[in-house]
């Protein structure tokens, strides 16, 4: 048998695009939508206007020296983080299984469960606060980065006369919540609405599985990755220029406790049965 296996990490729009295989379900869910406005995503810059807001800072500098011991966002993009220790700040798991009855362990409080759709039909998750962490306030000081470890074992079966597709996708974002988002004042650009002390955002790491499926054909399949964060899923820098924070609010949101709160959604068909299990550890840049 010949199979060919796709594996594909989604970013911003190619996120929304692999949603469309499922538009007929319902459409993607707010978490795969939030993943397009990412702030772990960073902004693409105009090289020209990049290039004349570095020589405007040179000629503003009182010296060449002095210019050059402070990098800028065109040097190393993300200044506020530079050259700090990076710092443990917790781990969390979810444990997530897709089977015909659930739970399939009821000695086991963690284990989130869905029960699958007969195939060939199509069968949608959407667990929220699947794990989370509470960070103490100042446990960083203007970064907060994930890495991110799904272990999978999924099992594919056609039982049909006729050659198909076995699909699993998956999409996991964050809910942050903070004491400074709670004034009533401060909008979400990604809703409209007050923050009312949290939002949304993804980790750019979702994963789409496409596995073709002779008739008879049944297996379980093991995958092991990781993915770490780009620009981070927190940074001084994105809740200014992403959220509409003041300076002074950021600075304030980093003195203040965060909880992380991880959320899995996604789909499946022509699966067995899947255990999934995704390992979110976040570190941050010492103050």
């Amino acid at each position: 048998m010949q199979r060919k296996h796709v594996l594909a990490l989604s970013l911003a729009t190619a996120a929304l695009a692999s949603v469309a295989v499922y538009a007929q379900k319902g459409g993607p869910s707010k978490h795969e939508i939030i993943e397009a406005v990412s702030p772990d995503l960073p902004a693409a810059q105009s090289r020209q206007a990049a290039a004349q807001r570095k020589a405007k800072a040179m000629t503003a500098s009182t010296g060449a020296v002095k210019a050059a011991a402070a990098p800028t966002v065109e040097d190393v993009y993300d200044v506020d983080s530079f050259k700090r220790n990076v710092t443990w700040l917790g781990l969390a798991s979810a444990f997530i299984n897709l089977s015909d009855t659930c739970p399939t362990d009821p000695d086991n409080p963690d284990e989130l469960c869905q029960v699958l759709a007969p195939a060939p039909g199509f069968t949608s998750f959407n667990f929220e606060d699947a794990a989370h962490i509470t960070l103490p306030g100042k446990s960083a000081n203007s970064l907060l980065c994930y890495w991110f470890s799904p272990v999978l074992n999924v099992n594919y079966a056609n039982f049909g006369a006729t050659p198909t597709y076995g699909r699993l996708r998956y999409s996991p974002t964050l809910t942050i919540e903070n004491p400074v988002l709670d004034d009533p004042a401060l909008i979400d650009p990604t809703t409209g609405a007050p923050f009312g002390g949290q939002f949304l955002t993804s980790m750019t790491a979702s994963e789409s599985f496409v596995v073709p499926l002779d008739p008879g054909v049944n297996f379980t399949e093991r995958t092991r990755d990781s993915a770490v964060c780009m620009a981070g899923f927190v940074s001084k820098r994105a809740l200014t220029d992403n959220y509409g924070l003041t300076d002074a609010q950021a600075k304030e949101f980093f003195k203040q406790p965060t909880t992380i709160r991880l959320n899995v959604s996604g789909s499946a068909q022509n699966v067995g049965f899947a255990s999934m299990v995704f390992g979110l550890r976040v570190v941050g840049d010492e103050r």
